[in-house]
């Protein structure tokens, strides 16, 4: 990934204040989160990277949900990290904020439970993309998990216009058109050895949001 530049949220800096927002009303944010977490279903004494964290909203649940797990948030965005904190600060939760970019995240050398990453990964470029992803297995533990919600694969032709005329015309085509032909579902598979399809797909106003999990195994391939 480039480690000069990061696509905001929203598509542009001037936004990132309306994000929340914007993911609570387009996006049926409490259906999606909701799943995501009792799919990576938080427990005590856990290490958790929550990678692109954004403003906070998901390490908040996690949190919430095991007040004794650590919680770790990896983003390049100061500004949404700083909303990150506020937001946890108002919560009374205590989360552990680090400012940098999806492939660095097996620099941070912790041997993660689990990581999980939220609507990140249709933002990045492509070689990005599998950078990142790959840096997930990396930071977590042998036997450890990986959960993946984003825009993957839009199935059907509602759902891809959709998408076109939502994320695409808010985050551009170049990063997100290879989400909406498939391309998680390609570098999840290619990783793990294995066809890894998606727990669960929920249909959106802007495009399937799909559900991942996989689990770092010795077969496991970081390059």
């Amino acid at each position: 990934m480039d480690q000069a530049s990061f696509t905001p949220a929203l598509g542009r800096p001037g936004l990132t204040r309306l994000y929340d927002l914007a993911i609570r009303l387009l996006t049926r944010e409490r259906t999606w989160r909701d799943a995501l977490l009792r799919q990576v279903s938080p427990k005590e004494g856990e290490l958790i990277l929550d990678l692109g964290c954004g403003t906070g909203s998901f390490a908040i649940m996690l949190k919430r949900a095991a007040p004794g797990a650590r919680i770790v948030g990896l983003d390049p965005d100061p500004a949404v990290l700083a909303i990150a904190a506020a937001k946890a600060r108002v919560a009374g939760v205590e989360i552990e904020w680090r400012e940098g970019y999806a492939n660095q995240a097996a620099d941070l050398g912790e041997g993660f439970d689990k990581a999980v990453s939220s609507l990140v990964f249709h933002q990045v470029p492509l070689a990005g993309k599998r950078e990142g992803i790959a840096a997930m297995f990396q930071a977590v533990r042998p036997g450890g998990e990986v959960h993946i919600a984003d825009y993957a694969l839009q199935r059907n032709r509602l759902m891809r216009g959709l998408f076109r005329v939502t994320v695409q015309l808010v985050d551009g085509v170049a990063d997100t058109q290879p989400n909406a032909d498939g391309m998680i579902e390609a570098i999840l598979s290619d990783l793990t050895g294995e066809e890894t399809p998606a727990e669960r797909i929920i249909w959106t106003p802007t495009g399937a949001i799909s559900l991942f999990q996989a689990t770092r195994t010795a077969t496991t391939s970081f390059a």
